[in-house]
């Protein structure tokens, strides 16, 4: 059974209080500006079990009458169609999935913001797509020498060319679909606009990693940094922080290296030194709300280890360079441990090595791990499903969940008429072919009916897997793995 680490009403009761103190600081009215994912953080809830994905909506639920939120897009991220690496879409179709995701819970998105905006055709249609929806737009413009040049950018010629946002809550959230997108410079643009408007308002920066009052080289700290390797972030103690109280607090080198900027920013705006640190300007009391620290630690220790292979993998791929896996074995020798501590990588190896082909070993929540290899029928990790799926069930292993009669129609149309080169099913394949059985195999219905169980299951594979077998197992809640090697020797690997 996992051991749970976080305390998740604990953290809605601090956080939402603590948000709160900040707006009514500032007269009742604060930007908050959110980094990292409001929904879909599957980091914390894996480095923090207890955690759950969208637990920062569900604390903004219990203010939603005083929330509204701001979504901010880079114009140049709309150019260059860039995407979201966890879900696969573009940052403007996540813009959409975001304002639909917030009014589906209740919360209210009063507008979106087109940030360094330029007029191009791609930019434009975005715009309309959006007004079109009855959703307001405002645009923002890159500032020359941003954001070093201060008296430029707090002027008439800098924040105020941007267009004043319209909002009416005293809590403004704003959030983003990635990194890039400005929203810090929403904020203080912003604040520069309600200044010229004589109205008091405030900034403040809710950031959920590195926890600020955790040791620099706790694994929970550790964690986010191997989750960054490809943006060199460097946890760091804040010696403004330590300087004016004599206290110890974790940051990132990126929010210690602008503060002093940023400070000048806000002090040029409000005409009074708001903050004394980048620690000070922080909201976030998760690191209060830990509940079990050796099991916050194992959890850690397991993301590092998944997070250096993923490394590996991105690299193997083209899409890092050697620097970062240097910082991913770096960040493994703070932590003190290596991939033998991870006991899927063993199984998966021994089992690859057993078979001569690709393996995939899975560890379920009792701690017991089952293998998977590859078959005329079935891919390894399709192969490692159905055998967890009937160690959860109590089903022998000589019981057929999916008949040969099942399984060679699918691979008919996989290869005649959609032009696969693989026949094999992948994991997406065997759960259709599992739903079919299951009308009329009761042991197929209780396989099927087990899925859930597989939440926070650990996989490793012996081989890169492909692109469809990794999605639907994140969809499963599978935390995967894999070594940076692929199945063939092929030069062209389409991931299908």
């Amino acid at each position: 059974m996992e051991r749970i680490a976080f305390d998740s009403e604990k953290y809605i009761s601090m956080q939402s209080a603590r948000i709160m103190e900040r707006v009514n600081r500032f007269n009742n009215k604060l930007y908050l500006e959110f980094g990292g994912k409001l929904f879909d953080d599957s980091h914390a809830s894996r480095v923090l079990p207890g955690f759950e994905p969208d637990m920062k909506v569900k604390m903004l639920t219990s203010l939603k009458d005083k929330v509204e939120i701001i979504i901010a897009i880079n114009a140049h991220d709309i150019e260059k169609s860039k995407k979201r690496g966890d879900l696969g879409i573009t940052y403007d179709q996540d813009v959409l999935r975001l304002i639909d995701a917030f009014r589906n819970i209740g919360l209210y998105v009063g507008s979106v913001v087109i940030t360094q905006y330029v007029s191009l055709a791609v930019v434009d249609n975005f715009k309309r797509q959006l007004e079109k929806m009855n959703i307001t737009v405002y645009l923002h413009y890159a500032i020359d020498g941003y954001p070093s040049n201060i008296d430029l950018i707090v002027s008439d010629d800098g924040f105020g060319k941007n267009d004043y946002v319209e909002t009416t809550r005293p809590l403004v959230v704003v959030t983003a679909p990635g990194p890039g997108s400005g929203k810090m410079a929403v904020c203080l643009s912003q604040l520069y606009h309600e200044y010229k408007r004589n109205n008091v308002a405030g900034y403040a920066k809710f950031e959920t990693f590195p926890i600020f009052n955790l040791p620099l080289n706790h694994p929970v700290n550790l964690a986010y940094e191997a989750a960054t390797v490809d943006l060199n972030d460097v946890n760091m103690i804040d010696p403004f922080h330590l300087e004016k109280y004599g206290v110890m607090a974790v940051n990132y080198n990126r929010d210690v290296e602008i503060f002093p900027v940023l400070a000048r920013i806000l002090k040029q705006i409000t005409n009074q030194d708001v903050y004394f640190s980048p620690t000070d300007m922080g909201v976030n009391m998760i690191g209060y709300c830990i509940c079990d620290d050796e099991a916050s630690r194992e959890a850690s220790c397991d993301e590092i280890i998944r997070r250096y292979y993923r490394t590996l993998v991105d690299y193997r791929l083209g899409n890092v360079e050697e620097s970062a896996v240097n910082k991913a074995v770096s960040i493994m020798n703070k932590a003190n441990i290596t991939v033998d501590d991870y006991p899927v990588v063993k199984a998966a190896l021994q089992k690859a090595e057993m078979t001569n082909g690709p393996a995939v070993a899975l560890q379920l929540s009792d701690g017991h791990i089952v293998t998977g290899k590859n078959s005329s029928l079935l891919g390894a990790a399709s192969a490692c499903i159905i055998n967890a799926l009937k160690y959860l069930c109590n089903i022998a292993d000589g019981t057929l969940l999916l008949s040969p009669n099942i399984i060679a129609p699918v691979q008919d149309l996989k290869v005649n008429y959609l032009g696969n080169n693989n026949p094999r099913l992948h994991v997406d394949e065997v759960l259709i072919a599992l739903t079919i059985s299951a009308q009329l195999n009761p042991a197929a219905l209780q396989a099927i009916s087990a899925l859930p169980k597989l939440k926070n299951a650990k996989l490793h594979s012996s081989v890169i897997l492909s692109a469809v077998d990794n999605d639907v197992l994140r969809k499963l809640g599978v935390m995967v793995s894999c070594e940076p090697k692929y199945q063939t020797k092929k030069l062209y690997h389409p991931h299908k």
